[in-house]
């Protein structure tokens, strides 16, 4: 618990100090405005999680972050900016993790073939760890938290060496698109092994096309320095993703299948509060490892009481569910989140109260071809509810969840997560 702690301490000081920019005295109102803008635009990129520089912007992501496989992890990385070029850019990292003393990095660029559809052609190459069972879209815009919860306690990691080229391109403003063809070696660093035709594969080799499209038909669009600029965010959001997996090319071990799909819908109310629902569902088919099939983001630890379990709640992830302790290979999750207005109790203290429900249900066909993880499936509903309040004190808040259904334990106090939170904005 102290070893939690002392993470989050370290990620506190070290964003509260990037967060902040002294301003200089006596200088005439037209100095004072270029100053107020420059502090404007040097708080998004922070805010973006981007440290900006002449030519370049350093990534914040990749300072220092802690799991239970690499321990701490740190390292460098960011990405060219403008000043560099408007048409071609370069970006990449490189980390150390020093429980498992290995370093990872990834090297990539890309170039700009249409300025008016913000078409892109990039090409990386990555060698690095990803969590197993989880999945993302290519279209989701860069998601920047000062810290991210979930990661102190995962343990769960393959290795990957992925070499890929994309193409991004606006189709409007409402419907953007990415397009991406990657090969990549799979190595699990956990004992695992997948059956299939009476051969055992520890290790293999995938050969990968996505395309993934994200729809915001309600958002509102204007030219600021000619460029398209969200002005509104409408709601519902749209994205769809098509994945296919080819055996036999580029020496590619499994031909399969997967879409996954999301939608997100908020309610804005007159009393400044709001209603947040997000449906997530995904299908994979043919021979799908479990390193690419799906969890539903749990955020629980193995512990015997509740102040073990004590950690930090995430953004959407199940707080009750153990990790592990679920994979589908068809899979939704529905969670509803009801943000009440902040309480005017000082201009300083202002909590927030936050009621939370999450379901999921889920299926696996063919179980017995992965050998070497234990693990549950979710053909009954997992039910869980809960509530937070966040912005005690210093963005710290507090929150409760409670599991019951379908999956609802024999020990009482096995159902319950009690955990912080941290927000901060800029």
């Amino acid at each position: 618990m102290l070893k939690r702690f002392f993470v989050v301490f370290l990620f506190c000081c070290a964003t509260c100090g990037f967060a902040q920019q002294l301003g200089e005295k006596n200088k005439d109102s037209t100095n004072v405005a270029k100053d107020s803008i420059k502090k404007v635009e040097f708080l998004k990129n922070i805010g973006n999680g981007f440290l900006p520089f002449n030519y370049f912007n350093l990534d914040l992501r990749y300072l220092v972050k802690f799991n239970q496989f690499e321990g701490f992890r740190t390292g460098l990385g960011g990405e060219t900016n403008n000043r560099f070029s408007n048409r071609y850019r370069l970006n990449g990292y490189l980390v150390y993790g020093f429980k498992d003393k290995r370093y990872k990095y990834k090297i990539g660029g890309g170039f700009r073939v249409n300025e008016t559809s913000n078409t892109w052609v990039n090409l990386s190459y990555t060698d690095d760890l990803q969590e197993t069972g989880s999945s993302s879209f290519l279209t989701d815009k860069r998601f920047f938290t000062f810290f991210e919860p979930r990661l102190l306690n995962i343990d769960l990691f393959h290795r990957h060496i992925t070499k890929s080229i994309s193409l991004e391109h606006k189709v409007s403003n409402h419907l953007l698109s990415e397009t991406q063809i990657a090969t990549s070696k799979i190595n699990p660093t956990y004992f695992y092994n997948f059956i299939l035709d009476d051969r055992v594969f520890n290790t293999f080799d995938l050969s990968t096309a996505k395309l993934s499209l994200q729809w915001s038909p309600f958002s509102t669009f204007k030219i600021i320095d000619d460029k398209v600029a969200t002005v509104k965010d409408g709601y519902p959001k749209f994205t769809l993703q098509f994945t296919q997996g080819f055996r036999s090319i580029l020496g590619s071990d499994f031909n399969f299948s997967k879409l996954d799909f999301r939608t997100i819908q908020q309610f804005n109310h007159k009393n400044d509060s709001k209603t947040k629902i997000t449906l997530v569902a995904g299908i994979a088919g043919g021979e799908t490892p479990l390193t690419h099939l799906y969890h539903a983001y749990p955020n629980n630890i193995r512990k015997e009481t509740i102040l073990q379990r004590f950690s930090v709640a995430g953004l959407n992830s199940f707080e009750t569910m153990f990790f592990n302790e679920f994979f589908s290979d068809k899979f939704s999750t529905l969670q509803v989140k009801h943000t009440f207005k902040a309480f005017n109790i000082s201009e300083r203290f202002k909590p927030q109260l936050v009621l939370i429900s999450r379901y999921a249900a889920g299926t696996m066909r063919s179980i017995d071809r992965h050998q070497g993880v234990s693990f549950n499936t979710l053909e009954h509903v997992y039910s869980e509810s809960g509530l937070e309040i966040n912005k005690l004190l210093f963005g710290f808040g507090l929150s409760f969840a409670y599991r019951y259904g379908g999956y609802h334990l024999p020990n009482l106090e096995d159902n319950m997560a009690f955990k912080f939170t941290f927000n901060i904005s800029l």
